[in-house]
């Protein structure tokens, strides 16, 4: 199978509710978000002209578009914490979700809107999300 990762970055800020430790208070990453994409039946024959199961900057669009201009410079908050602290409800960036904005749960978020907006003969193959440099949550498809 051939597979093709674009990587991409994006700056957020979240909060986690209901955690003990530092990430129950407002802060950010830095995150790193590697797509890969397959097509079944790319195996063993050439693919037609012009060669490419999806162009690259194909990738590019649909996931700047979908992912990175929707996250990148924003406050992601679940309504369980906006409900405890209102006052961040004035922030124009502020993103509220009903899930709580972890990595696991971002990467979620991810998969389905990539596999909403994905063309009908790629599929989603596999996404890591590097919350810092040496942490990191992976989805891999499975079918």
């Amino acid at each position: 199978m051939i597979r093709l990762t674009k990587i991409f970055h994006f700056e957020t800020a979240h909060a986690i509710h209901g955690y003990i430790g530092a990430c129950k208070n407002v802060h950010g990453h830095s995150y790193e978000l590697h797509v890969t994409v397959a097509a079944p039946n790319s195996e063993t024959t050439f693919i037609p002209a012009p060669g490419f199961l999806i162009d690259f900057k194909d990738i590019k669009r649909i996931v700047k578009a979908a992912i990175v201009e929707k996250f990148d410079h924003k406050l992601i908050l679940s309504s369980s914490f906006v409900k405890e602290n209102p006052s961040f409800v004035s922030q124009d960036n502020l993103l509220i979700w009903e899930a709580e904005p972890t990595a696991e749960n971002i990467l979620l978020y991810v998969v389905q809107v990539m596999q909403k907006e994905l063309p009908d003969s790629i599929r989603l193959a596999h996404l890591k999300l590097y919350e810092t440099k040496d942490s990191y949550a992976e989805w891999i498809y499975s079918s």
